[in-house]
């Protein structure tokens, strides 16, 4: 098939979103596919860098997300490019700019347009006017006029499709999470963390990775330390991203006289991530705005023990304690932590490898890609009988 993703973000840009993105783009390719990536330009790519597949439009910095772009110009060009390199389907991953360009090119080229629903916008309404012009009616108003006339929704997660059920979406939805390159986590790493931070071999060392947003509740990790240094003396954390909490991340751990027990190493590269999960002891989180949570995946596949808030998700994907356990409540994310940090897990056990390998099997981008094609093609012979019943009647 010919594949035409349409996307505000994509590399160079760190977020979930491109991971998830050039993952599937890899997938598909792998399969025999072809790819193309519609997407905004982006102040860290030349204009007249070449990128095979991948085509860039005219954008501005987004209102409040100043590190992600919003196209402002290209509906017909992106027209013109997708009806030359014959598209068989349309796959927007954005409500924004290039979500409203994809469908205008579906919808004139007459082809499936199929929209994977990343974010839980209502997790995030703060940041315009301090949340007090966007309301959560205002997100389900705005998520069914993108939702209306697609040919299929991909939702990461049960809790994706619960919120997309309660607004009321029409579309067939179907529930595919992103999968994760299983190999790269198993790959042998070259890249000594611990020695590149000054942490010795013994220290215990707890690991948040994410972009350093309010919505992802760090400051909540950093209030439960004091209690965990309790226990744990010597722990550290280390907070690997970059985002518009950090500075204030940064005070709350001098306000706390956690200096020396707190690292902020900033943004890291993608495939550079697997380095710092190979050399950690536990994966903390206590964030409550995941619409899957694709590090929590990256950290079970490196063999890193993962504790995360409760979640109906969450709960099902962490079915073992050699893969991690969720928490409720403060004491419980305490009590958990500090065990791990004192307890190595044994995952060299027969029943722990033969878990975790049918996690790696269900998660793997093998599995996701496979079950993403076999949806365009239910989309695709559905409106393809659409279109002859159409003919019929006329």
């Amino acid at each position: 098939m010919n594949i035409g993703i349409f996307t505000d973000t994509y590399f160079p840009q760190v977020s979930g979103v491109a991971t998830s993105i050039k993952t599937l783009k890899n997938e598909l390719e792998r399969q025999g596919n072809q790819v193309y990536i519609f997407t905004t330009t982006d102040p860290h790519v030349d204009k007249d860098t070449y990128e095979q597949n991948i085509f860039r439009f005219s954008s501005i910095p987004f209102i409040s997300f100043t590190d992600r772009r919003i196209a402002v110009r290209g509906l017909f060009q992106a027209y013109e490019i997708a009806k030359e390199l014959n598209l068989d389907i349309v796959h927007t991953q954005t409500e924004f700019s290039m979500g409203m360009i994809g469908k205008f090119v579906a919808k004139n080229l007459n082809i499936p347009c199929v929209h994977t629903y990343h974010t839980m916008y209502e997790d995030y309404l703060h940041y315009v006017a301090n949340g007090k012009l966007l309301k959560p009616v205002h997100v389900k108003e705005g998520t069914l006029a993108f939702c209306y006339h697609l040919s299929g929704v991909i939702a990461p997660s049960d809790r994706v499709l619960d919120k997309l059920t309660d607004y009321g979406v029409k579309s067939e939805i179907r529930i595919i999470p992103t999968g994760i390159d299983v190999d790269m986590y198993a790959e042998e790493i070259k890249t000594d963390i611990r020695k590149e931070y000054h942490i010795s071999p013994d220290t215990p060392l707890m690991l948040s990775i994410s972009r350093l947003a309010y919505e992802k509740n760090i400051l909540e990790v950093i209030d439960y330390l004091p209690k965990i240094l309790t226990e744990v003396p010597n722990a550290i954390l280390m907070i690997v991203g970059d985002g518009p909490a950090k500075d204030d991340l940064m005070s709350q751990v001098h306000a706390l006289q956690l200096d020396d027990h707190v690292i902020f190493t900033g943004e890291v590269a993608n495939d550079h991530v697997n380095a710092f999960y190979r050399a950690c002891d536990v994966f903390v989180s206590t964030s409550k705005s995941e619409s899957q949570g694709l590090t929590y995946i990256e950290a079970m596949a490196a063999g890193l023990p993962v504790v995360v808030s409760a979640s109906d998700y969450t709960n099902g994907l962490l079915s073992s304690e050699t893969l991690g356990q969720t928490f409720e409540h403060d004491d419980e994310f305490v009590g958990i932590v500090t065990h791990y940090l004192k307890h190595e897990v044994n995952t060299q056990t027969p029943k722990a490898k033969q878990i975790l390998k049918k996690k790696l099997t269900a998660i793997s981008a093998e599995t996701f890609g496979k079950r993403v094609i076999n949806f365009y093609h239910s989309v695709a012979v559905a409106q393809e009988l659409q279109d002859n019943a159409t003919t019929n009647i006329d």
